[in-house]
Formats: C-alpha cells, sequence, structure tokens
C-alpha cells in the first residue's frame, strides 16, 4: 500500500474539498520554506526586486515565510499546512464559511487550488489574495500575495494569485524529482 493509499479510510477530503489525484510525499514540506518554497529568480518575478524571506512560523499550522519589497509594499508569502493533517479539507470546513472572497481555480500543474480573501460581511481586502493549494489530501500550502503601490488599485490579486501558485508548486515538484 503507498503511503496515501489510506487517506479515504482517514476521511480524507471531506467538506467539499476535493481529492488530490496524483500527491507529492510530505517530504517537499521539510525544511525552511524561505529557501525552498521559492528561488530568488521567483522573488524578483513575484516582487520586482531580490530580497530574504523572513520566517513567521504559525504553530497551529506550519512554517511559514514571507518576501517583502519595502520600494513598493509588495510582498509574497508561503505557508505549508502540515500541522493540521487536513489538507485543503480544514480550509474549505473552516475558511470557505469566514471568506469574503471564495473562488475554487483551475488546478495548478493537477494540483487543486482555491483562492481566498477577506472576512464574510466584511469588505474584501483590496491588492491581497490568499489561496490553498493541495499538495496530498492531508497538507497543502497556502501562498498569499499583497501587491504593490502601483498594482494595487489596477490589479485584482486573486487572478495573479495563480502565478505564485505555479512557482511555488514547480519548486516543490523539483525538490520532489518530478
Amino acid at each position: 500500500m503507498s503511503p496515501g493509499a489510506n487517506a479515504s479510510s482517514s476521511g480524507l477530503p471531506y467538506a467539499g474539498a476535493p481529492k488530490v489525484p496524483d500527491p507529492l510525499p510530505i517530504s517537499v514540506l521539510s525544511g525552511d520554506p524561505c529557501v525552498d518554497a521559492l528561488t530568488p529568480q521567483q522573488v524578483v518575478a513575484a516582487v520586482g526586486v531580490e530580497v530574504p524571506g523572513k520566517r513567521g512560523d504559525l504553530s497551529q499550522i506550519g512554517p511559514a515565510c514571507t518576501w517583502f519589497n519595502r520600494d513598493t509594499g509588495g510582498a509574497v508569502g508561503v505557508s505549508y499546512t502540515v500541522n493540521t493533517h487536513v489538507g485543503l479539507s480544514g480550509v474549505y470546513a473552516n475558511t470557505q464559511p469566514q471568506s469574503a472572497v471564495w473562488k475554487e481555480l483551475p488546478p495548478v500543474q493537477g494540483f487543486p487550488v482555491v483562492a481566498h480573501a477577506g472576512s464574510k460581511g466584511g469588505a474584501i481586502p483590496e491588492g491581497f489574495c490568499q489561496a490553498s493549494i493541495g499538495l496530498a489530501d492531508s497538507f497543502s500550502i497556502d501562498v498569499s500575495l499583497t501587491l504593490g503601490s502601483s498594482k494595487k488599485h489596477t490589479e485584482d490579486a486573486c487572478s495573479l494569485i495563480t502565478q505564485i501558485a505555479d512557482m511555488t508548486v514547480t519548486t516543490l515538484k523539483a525538490k520532489a524529482g518530478s
């Protein structure tokens, strides 16, 4: 039996979350997201400058990193959702009911993606979006995008988040050797 084969016996996925058809191994999320999630070239593509990532781990979720462009205010974040052990199911169960924006996006390299932002009943945050990408039924990653000052009023962060998700998945797949 393969490592992910007994996922259905554990009840994953649930809450309407899609099944991850070809999961990555959990080992892709071992290590430091500031080093492993995005290459320096991808950071430049995302925020416009080469900057080091700043760790900001979330004890209930997992390791996290943010790259920030001081000149424009633009930022990209990546967090590894490994401590919940429920992958996108937790996002569908807990985040969806509370989000002002909830958009299922086309899969990124075969992995299911949902974009979300803001709190239900509150204002939709201008220039910000977060996406959750299921890498396996039991773990996922979150990527966030805060648009810089020149794009904040002209671009939709949720329409650009797929590019950040794609770059991150590319890097993690390379780490897995696939």
